[in-house]
C-alpha cells in the first residue's frame, strides 16, 4: 500500500489579500481558446504558473480574443485558492452566517448554509453538513460520533440520504470548526459530500461477503479515493493543515499520477481538478448485475462489474449521461437515463473513469450552471462523438457493452446472512430521519454490540457484523422503538423517498418530508376504496422542488413540488428503477391529490394486465387516454362491505402472527382477536358518529 496524506505540506496564508500571481496562462480545452487573465488568488509555494488543460465553454472560434462567458461560481473558484479563501476568513467572522463566495466554496468542504424558512423576520441561519462514505460504509465509532453531534451540535436527528451519507441540520457557524474537525478524528470526512467534483459514490449496501459484492464496494472505494480533491484545503480549514494519513492501493495512486494522454494539469496541486474543478456536480454509482438498489442509470455514470461464470470480475460495463435535476418551465432541462458507452478489462476502470471525468471537465459548460451537467453534454454531442472524445483521453478503444440480465430493486430490509457466519439486519426509516426513541434505541444497540451499520440509497440504515445470538433480543429491542421487521410495515412506506425540503433547504418549494406521510395514508386509503390489496405497493417519490434529490423523475408516481401546497405529478417509472417518468399534471394542489389517485387507481386495477405494475400500467395506456379517465371520474362503484372475520387465511400470516405477538407475550389467537375486535368497534364507532 502507498501512503498519501490529506493535506499539503508548506502551505503559506499570505497576509495581503491582493497579492497576484503575475500571469495566468490559461485554461484551455482542445476545442477552445486559451485564457489570459490576472488572478486575486493566495498562491501555493509549489505552483508555478503553466499551460495547463482544463476548463472552458467550448462556444468561441479558436481564433477569437473574447473570454468565453462563465457563471460566477467559476470564478469564485478561480480566485480562491484552490477552495480556500475567503472561507478560511469568514468562518472566524462574528456574524452568523458567510458571505457569497464563501456560500459557494463551503459546499466542496461537504456544507450548506441555511435558514429556518418557517420563521419569518431575521434569518436564523445555520449549516447542514454532509458526510461521505463510500458505499454508505459508517464504522462504529463514526456512527456514535454522528449521534453525539447531533445531540450536541445539531437538531437533535440524523438524516439518512439518497447517495448513502448522513445529514447534520442546524449547526450554528461558531460551532463548524469543532464539527468538522471532530468528524475527521472519528474516521469521517465530508471532503467533497458536495460541490463542483465527484460526489458519494454508490454501492450496494448489503455486507454479503461473495466476491461480486466485495469487488464491488473495494472498486467505489478506489474511485471515490481516486478523485478525492489532493491540494489540502479541507485540512487547512478545518484542522489548521493537520496531516491524516490514509493508506491507498498503488493502483490508485498510480492511476492518478498518469498523464500518458492529457488527463492532468502538470505541476498543480489537484492533478484531476486544476483550479476550477468540475462545472457542476458528478455522481458516480458501482454495482453487481441484477442490483438496481443504487438507481444506476441516474447517474453521471454507472459502473456495473462483469464476472465470468465462476463469480470472478472481468471487466466492467460503463453508462454515462444520467442526472435527475431540472427547472420548471424550461423544457432545455430535463431528467435523463444513462446510457451505455462500453466496455473496459478490469484493469483499466480507473483510467475509464479519468477520461470521462476529463472530457467532462474540459468540455463541459461553465456559462449556465442550469447546463452544466454532464448529461447536457452528452445531450448536445450525442454518444458517438462523447465516447471518441473519451478514447482519447482513455488511450484505447472501449470495447462492446457485455449483455446484462434484468435489473431488480433490492432493499435488503430484514435479516440476512452476510456469508461469514455473521448476520445482518436491515431497518426502514421513514425518510431517513433517526430521532427521537429510534435514535436513542439505534445508539444502545450499535454501542452494545459494537455493529458497523451501512446506509442505503434508498435512505435505510443496515447493521451488520451481527451474531446469531444476539438476533432475539436486538429484534425485540428495535420493535419496542417501532424498527419493525419489514412485513409490520407498510408496503407503500418501504420504497417511498422524499427529500429534506421545508423548513431548512433554500430551494423548496413545498413540503416533500414532512408532506409525506399524510400523502402516504392518502393512497393507502385510495387503495382501500377502489379494492386494491394490502400488500400491491407502488414506487413514490416526493420532492419539494424540481432538482430532483429524491430521484422522484424514476417513481412510478412521482410528486415535485412546483408551487406552495401544489405538485407536479410523473407517472411511468418502474418497480426496477429503468425507466424514467413524464410529467403527467401541473400545478395539482395537495388537498385535490385524490381527484387524481383514484381514478388512476380505479382503472390500474380492473385494466391491468397480469402482474402488470403501476408504471408499466400508465405508459401502455398512455397520458391522453388517463387524462381522460380523469376528467370523466365521479367515483368508483360501490360494493356491499364484507367482513372476513378468520383469523388466519394461510400459514404465512399465521406465522407473521406469530412472531408479533411473542414481542408482546401474547398468543396469536389472542392477538388476531383483539385486531378483529378493535376493528369492528372502529366501524360501530363511526357508523354512530
Amino acid at each position: 500500500m502507498t501512503t498519501s496524506f490529506g493535506t499539503t505540506t508548506g502551505t503559506l496564508t499570505p497576509t495581503d489579500p491582493k497579492i497576484r500571481f503575475q500571469s495566468f496562462t490559461g485554461l484551455k480545452s482542445s476545442n477552445s481558446i486559451a485564457l489570459t487573465r490576472n488572478l486575486r488568488v493566495f498562491p501555493l509555494p509549489f505552483c508555478t504558473p503553466t499551460l495547463i488543460r482544463a476548463v472552458s465553454t467550448p462556444l468561441k472560434p479558436e481564433t477569437s480574443t473574447a473570454e468565453p462567458k462563465r457563471s460566477k461560481v467559476e470564478i469564485f473558484k478561480e480566485q480562491s485558492n484552490f477552495i480556500r479563501y475567503p472561507l478560511n476568513e469568514e468562518i472566524y467572522t462574528d456574524t452568523p452566517n458567510i458571505n457569497e463566495a464563501s456560500t459557494q466554496l463551503i459546499k466542496f468542504h461537504g456544507s450548506y448554509q441555511q435558514y429556518n424558512r418557517d420563521e419569518r423576520g431575521t434569518r436564523s441561519y445555520s449549516f447542514m453538513l454532509r458526510t461521505k462514505n463510500p458505499g454508505g460504509k459508517v464504522p462504529n465509532q463514526l456512527y456514535l460520533t454522528m449521534d453525539d453531534l447531533a445531540d450536541q451540535f445539531g437538531i437533535g436527528t440524523l438524516r439518512l440520504t439518497t447517495r448513502q451519507t448522513f445529514q447534520l441540520h442546524g449547526v450554528l457557524k461558531k460551532d463548524l470548526k469543532t464539527v468538522m474537525s471532530t468528524i475527521i478524528r472519528n474516521m469521517g470526512s465530508t471532503l467533497g459530500a458536495c460541490g463542483d467534483l465527484n460526489r458519494n459514490v454508490l454501492a450496494p449496501a448489503a455486507p454479503f461477503m461473495t466476491k461480486e459484492y466485495k469487488f464491488a464496494q473495494e472498486t467505489a472505494e478506489n474511485i471515490a479515493a481516486l478523485l478525492t480533491p489532493q491540494s489540502g484545503f479541507y485540512y487547512d480549514v478545518w484542522v489548521d493543515g493537520e496531516k491524516f494519513m490514509t493508506s491507498e492501493p498503488p493502483e490508485v495512486v498510480k492511476a492518478r499520477n498518469d498523464n500518458s494522454h492529457g488527463t492532468n494539469f502538470p505541476d498543480s496541486p489537484e492533478p484531476i481538478y486544476g483550479t476550477q474543478f468540475l462545472p457542476r456536480k458528478f455522481k458516480i454509482a458501482v454495482t453487481v448485475p441484477t442490483d438496481n438498489s443504487v438507481d444506476i442509470l441516474t447517474n453521471d455514470i454507472g459502473v456495473v462489474v462483469v464476472f465470468d461464470e465462476n463469480g470472478e470480475p472481468q471487466g466492467f460495463n460503463i453508462y454515462v449521461g444520467g442526472g435527475m435535476g431540472r427547472t420548471h418551465r424550461q423544457e432545455t432541462t430535463f431528467p435523463r437515463l444513462g446510457e451505455p458507452l462500453g466496455y473496459v478489462p478490469k484493469g483499466d476502470i480507473l483510467y475509464a473513469i479519468k477520461a470521462i471525468v476529463a472530457t467532462q471537465r474540459d468540455h463541459g459548460r461553465r456559462d449556465d450552471r442550469k447546463y452544466s451537467r454532464m448529461k447536457y453534454l452528452i445531450s448536445s454531442w450525442g454518444i458517438e462523438k462523447f465516447r471518441n472524445v473519451v478514447e482519447q483521453y482513455y488511450g484505447k478503444k472501449f470495447e462492446p457493452f457485455h449483455e446484462l440480465p434484468e435489473w431488480e430493486f433490492k432493499s435488503y430490509l430484514g435479516w440476512h446472512e452476510q456469508g461469514d457466519g455473521a448476520l445482518f439486519c436491515g431497518l426502514h426509516v421513514d425518510n431517513g430521519r433517526i430521532g427521537g426513541k429510534m435514535k436513542k434505541t439505534l445508539r444502545e444497540v450499535i454501542e452494545k454490540y459494537n455493529l458497523n451499520v451501512r446506509i442505503t440509497p434508498n435512505q435505510n440504515l443496515i447493521l451488520c457484523d451481527i451474531r446469531s445470538a444476539w438476533r432475539r433480543p436486538i429484534t425485540t429491542v428495535l420493535a419496542q422503538a417501532g424498527l419493525l421487521h419489514p412485513r409490520y410495515v407498510d408496503p407503500l412506506n418501504l420504497t417511498a423517498m422524499a427529500c429534506p425540503a421545508f423548513p431548512l433547504c433554500p430551494l423548496a418549494i413545498t413540503e416533500a418530508e414532512r408532506g409525506i406521510p399524510d400523502i402516504l395514508k392518502r393512497v393507502r386509503a385510495v387503495f382501500e376504496k377502489v379494492g386494491l390489496k394490502y400488500s400491491e405497493s407502488i414506487v413514490i417519490r416526493v420532492t419539494g422542488c424540481p432538482n430532483g434529490c429524491a430521484r422522484p423523475y424514476m417513481a412510478e408516481l412521482g410528486l415535485v413540488g412546483d408551487g406552495p401546497n401544489s405538485y407536479q405529478i410523473w407517472l411511468g417509472g418502474t418497480p426496477n428503477q429503468t425507466q424514467l417518468a413524464r410529467t403527467f399534471m401541473n400545478k395539482v394542489k395537495v388537498q385535490d391529490l385524490e381527484k387524481v389517485f383514484e381514478p388512476l387507481f380505479y382503472y390500474w386495477k380492473r385494466k391491468r394486465q397480469p402482474k402488470e405494475s403501476f408504471g408499466d400500467f400508465t405508459t401502455r395506456m398512455g397520458f391522453e387516454k388517463l387524462h381522460e379517465l380523469v376528467d370523466k371520474w365521479e367515483g368508483p362503484v360501490q360494493s356491499p362491505v364484507r367482513y372476513n372475520l378468520k383469523p388466519f387465511a394461510d400459514k404465512e400470516t399465521y406465522e407473521a402472527m406469530e412472531e408479533l405477538a411473542k414481542l408482546q407475550n401474547k398468543s396469536p389467537h389472542q392477538l388476531a382477536m383483539e385486531v378483529i375486535r378493535n376493528f369492528v368497534a372502529a366501524q360501530q364507532n363511526g357508523k354512530s358518529e
